[in-house]
């Protein structure tokens, strides 16, 4: 059984590039930012799913380790805005470009299973 998974996929690559330039360039915390972060988690579950039930699980392993990654820098601006991430990670933390080149990397391997491309 193989879910069709496309639209999840893409919204949640655009998600995380979304986020990574909004607090890159040090926009202040808006609300939308918070519920896209959750829809964007449910989507993610849904791409999870799919690979669970594809028989993909070094995919999915790949695909959560970089989610995880992502969220290690998102989260802190959800929870407490500009001055929590700059806390938690300092006003410009490379780590966050390449968390992000990397599921960018992974998506573009789920895409390809899934006989898709993704788009950020």
């Amino acid at each position: 059984m193989t879910l069709e998974i496309t639209s999840s996929l893409q919204n949640l690559q655009r998600t995380v590039n979304h986020h990574f330039r909004h607090i890159q360039a040090a926009h202040p915390f808006a609300r939308p930012i918070a519920v896209q972060y959750e829809l964007a988690y449910t989507d993610y579950r849904v791409v999870q799913l799919a690979l669970q039930l594809g028989e993909q699980p070094a995919l999915n392993a790949e695909l959560t380790a970089a989610y995880e990654a992502v969220q290690a820098f998102e989260w802190p601006f959800i929870a407490g805005g500009p001055a929590e991430f700059a806390a938690q990670h300092g006003e410009a933390p490379a780590g966050y470009a390449q968390a992000v080149a990397t599921f960018d990397a992974v998506c573009a391997r789920v895409a390809a299973w899934q006989g898709g491309a993704t788009r950020h």
